[in-house]
């Protein structure tokens, strides 16, 4: 009886274990912890959170050198992802702003994601941030012009302008359009911005950001 009840009880640590292992981005997660165990980030800091724009901004300290930056993007994320984590990587640092870039993911997972869905996604983050961090800045970094993905374009479009639209009637927030900034004077997309893959910027496309992001940042 004994050795049954110890064999079910392995078996059920085997199956939690092997669950958490096949969560979505459960290894990005438990590196953020094991960066917080070794160094936790002080508080009231300004924290980047969402997409693959952010977590290859490896250097965003660097850009903005007087403001204390936690960045916790991880890539490949769409805004239900940051919505399960938000316990992980958002509430615990308390922080003064919370800088979200995402919703490209959304929209690229599937054609039958409509600009409104990826709205109200946004939306439920954001009433959860609220709920949980009442005095936080939520400031949205608008969707970028990715050239690989421009059949998403009109898409994108309506979001960053259903985004700003509500964010325009909500107290501490700021809308951070980079999206107009990153096409050339003749109406075409910058090339020389992005990385072969026609997708994530390079050093270039983030002083872009730099210089338009910097203005919203608080002290």
């Amino acid at each position: 009886m004994n050795n049954k009840i110890l064999s079910t009880f392995c078996l059920f640590l085997l199956i939690v274990v092997f669950a958490k292992a096949q969560a979505p981005f459960y290894n990005d997660i438990q590196h953020f912890k094991k960066l917080d165990s070794a160094h936790f980030p002080a508080k009231h800091a300004i924290l980047f959170v969402g997409s693959s724009s952010f977590t290859k901004w490896t250097d965003v300290q660097d850009y903005f050198p007087t403001y204390p930056i936690i960045n916790r993007g991880f890539g490949g994320s769409s805004l239900p992802d940051v919505i399960r984590y938000a316990n992980e990587i958002i509430f615990p640092y308390q922080p003064r702003q919370i800088v979200i870039y995402c919703g490209e993911n959304d929209l690229a997972s599937a054609d039958t994601v409509t600009a409104t869905m990826v709205v109200d996604r946004f939306k439920k983050l954001f009433v959860l941030i609220r709920e949980q961090l009442p005095t936080a800045t939520v400031t949205f970094v608008s969707l970028k012009p990715s050239p690989s993905r421009q059949r998403l374009w009109p898409k994108m479009i309506d979001v960053n302008r259903q985004i700003k639209s509500y964010l325009r009637k909500k107290k501490k927030t700021s809308f951070i359009d980079v999206y107009q900034k990153m096409f050339n004077k003749d109406g075409t997309v910058m090339q020389d911005i992005f990385i072969e893959d026609n997708l994530h910027m390079n050093a270039k496309g983030y002083a872009i950001w730099q210089k338009i992001m910097t203005p919203y940042l608080q002290k």
